[in-house]
């Protein structure tokens, strides 16, 4: 007991830490990740105001995410003294808050997948070596441009220098530019800049060395995975070596240890990983460099809770902790566990449909637990009601439990009717699927800011028309959600057919030879194979798509992927259903509309999509007061829409 009371006292992670010349208030950090916020690669106002809801949340160090020291990266850039007058916009905004930020300076290498105008592009590297994600074949630099990189990562740092930041990164992790120098297997250089050991590390030290005579007494740290995780990567074992070479040399003033490469599928799910990775997974690479250097480590992968932050502080391995998406989801996640409202946290679920999910589409990122993130110039601030109104929430899944709480804030008289006897709608039945439980945390969260904002909530009490009617709200928002789309199916009555939900709710009695037609494509289908494999049935997913989880994140489906081939689940791809009969599934390919069969079944289970639950619009028509629909019964898609929407209609009664 007292070990946990120890814990929840957070007296390690909000201890204050003196990296040279910055004082960090406490230990928790927002890494560098990119944000798609910036504006033609240039830093803007939105992104200071990003940067400025963490500050204000209560961050001890924010690193702005990387941003490319030479042209031919394409990301935020740092390569020219035209990026100043942006980065000064987001020191400025994390200044006025109490914050401490730094600048992070990078390239990709080979690590493109294509050009700034749509282009192949062409990169650079240590050498000619491809990687198997975006299939680049890259150009080895010349001696003379690495000479030139070492140069511009020296101006990229005194610009940031120049432009009131607290400190400079130098990212060597996750397979990127540098660290296709330090690697062997990527590094097949026979100039002073390849072969053994003290050749291949020549180049980022040189980059310190510069970067050091750039800018002086000013706080100068470096990332590194701490394994690679991929069959052409650096395991542990090296990267330690490397972390010792550079403390002895005094290279660096603080050592980020992340983990994962981008050069592989399998090594990029580990840049963001996904629920199905545990908590703090990556604490004992940190403890391992931190075991052979004398400078601050800091660590990051999964850490969502504060709780979890201060054990691997308590444990000794790490001295800082990088907490990135949980202050996406809560920015003020620091504020509150200082205060000890732990209750109060909304704690990231790491489901990347919203963070990473958007950077990798080219959009600005969000969460879909708290899509003001992304999005602060416009929903930073919630205005309070000019005049308090009466309004009903029908439906208390995620859309109804966001609207709800947010009407409430802004000072409504918010009720809230569920017709079922819990919350949270289709979330219930995504939780029970294997490594997704806590999805779930949706709902807690979301029911929590509901109740704290003072919305009333009455459980299994349908908001019917006569209900409505009856206690005349000034406004209603529709939240009804959707159900199962079962269309007509040829053959159906002679087959055992059943619904992903009732697979779910354990109302359908599977066979041993299992059929998943998924149009959907995305999580229900991977998780119904993952779930009906593990108990034993042969599973083979046809999915109406080019590959199986195709409208989920990559880093979330190609784990996911891997899981079940692991299962010896068969995945047969662009498969539409076209009828069934009571052993033989009938399909069509999506792109030739050639029929074909897949035999040997005893269940189809059907994932179909879903149809709008619009009953009670429909009896609304003519209702004198204000009618929003939110959610999948305005049309049936995902928790991300339906918390956005549920915003937006708490914001418009």
């Amino acid at each position: 007991m007292k070990e946990w009371v120890d814990l929840m006292s957070f007296e390690r992670l909000f201890a204050p830490l003196k990296i040279r010349s910055a004082m960090l208030r406490n230990r928790i950090v927002s890494t560098g990740h990119n944000t798609r916020i910036a504006s033609e690669n240039v830093a803007n106002a939105a992104l200071a105001a990003y940067h400025a809801a963490r500050a204000r949340g209560g961050a001890g160090l924010i690193v702005c995410e990387a941003a490319t020291v030479h042209e031919t990266g394409r990301h935020l850039s740092i390569a020219g003294d035209d990026a100043i007058p942006g980065f000064r916009l987001v020191a400025a905004a994390v200044h006025g808050h109490g914050g401490t930020v730094f600048g992070q300076l990078f390239h990709p290498g080979r690590e493109m997948s294509i050009a700034s105008d749509g282009t192949s592009p062409l990169t650079y590297a240590a050498s000619a070596v491809p990687n198997d994600r975006f299939h680049i074949m890259p150009r080895a630099m010349p001696e003379l441009m690495v000479r030139e990189f070492v140069e511009r990562y020296a101006n990229g740092a005194r610009r940031y220098k120049a432009a009131g930041m607290d400190g400079v990164e130098v990212l060597s992790s996750q397979g990127y530019g540098i660290g296709q120098f330090l690697n062997p297997r990527t590094n097949l250089r026979e100039d002073s800049y390849g072969g053994g050991f003290e050749n291949r590390m020549r180049f980022l030290v040189e980059i310190a060395v510069a970067v050091r005579d750039a800018v002086g007494d000013f706080p100068v740290g470096i990332r590194l995975s701490g394994d690679e995780l991929n069959p052409y990567g650096m395991p542990l074992s090296e990267v330690v070596e490397i972390c010792r070479a550079l403390d002895e040399r005094d290279c660096f003033d603080y050592y980020n240890i992340t983990a994962g490469s981008s050069a592989t599928l399998g090594g990029a799910t580990h840049i963001v990983p996904s629920m199905a990775i545990k908590n703090a997974y990556l604490a004992p690479y940190a403890a391992a460099v931190r075991g052979v250097v004398r400078k601050p480590v800091l660590v990051t992968g999964r850490i969502n809770q504060p709780q979890i932050a201060e054990q691997v502080l308590a444990a000794g391995q790490a001295d800082l902790v990088g907490m990135t998406r949980a202050m996406i989801a809560d920015p003020e996640m620091p504020n509150k566990a200082r205060a000890g409202a732990i209750d109060d946290i909304r704690a990231c679920i790491a489901c990347n449909q919203a963070c990473i999910g958007h950077m990798h589409a080219g959009y600005p990122i969000s969460c879909i637990q708290h899509p003001e993130t992304g999005r602060e110039l416009r929903y930073g601030t919630k205005p309070r009601a000019g005049k308090p109104r009466r309004v009903l929430v029908a439906g208390g899944g995620p859309a109804g439990l966001k609207a709800a709480a947010v009407a409430a804030e802004r000072g409504h008289a918010v009720t809230l009717y569920e017709r079922e006897r819990r919350l949270g709608g289709q979330i219930l039945l995504a939780q029970r699927l294997p490594g997704r439980a806590e999805f779930g945390g949706i709902v807690t969260n979301l029911e929590h800011e509901a109740r704290r904002a003072g919305a009333r909530i009455v459980c299994a009490t349908d908001a019917t028309p006569e209900l409505v009617h009856a206690e005349q709200p000034d406004a209603v928002i529709l939240a009804t959600g959707a159900r199962p789309r079962v269309p007509a199916i040829l053959g159906a009555e002679d087959a055992h057919v059943v619904t992903a939900w009732q697979v779910l709710r354990e109302e359908a009695n599977v066979g041993g030879s299992v059929v998943i037609a998924d149009w959907r494509c995305d999580w229900i289908g991977l998780g119904i194979a993952e779930m009906l494999a593990r108990e034993g049935r042969r599973v083979r997913l046809c999915v109406n798509g080019y590959m199986a989880g195709q409208n989920i994140q990559s880093y979330v489906r190609d784990t996911w992927l891997g899981v079940l081939h692991g299962l010896g689940v068969e995945i047969i791809p662009m498969a539409r259903l076209a009828g069934v009969d009571s052993e033989t599934a009938y399909f069509e390919h999506a792109a030739s509309d050639v029929p074909f069969e897949v035999s040997g079944v005893e269940t189809l289970v059907l994932s179909l999509g879903h149809d709008a639950t619009c009953e009670l619009e429909a009896a609304l028509t003519d209702y004198r007061g204000q009618v929003i629909v939110a959610g999948d019964c305005a049309s049936p898609r995902t928790a991300e829409e339906a918390v956005l929407e549920g915003l937006q209609a708490g914001l418009s009664v």
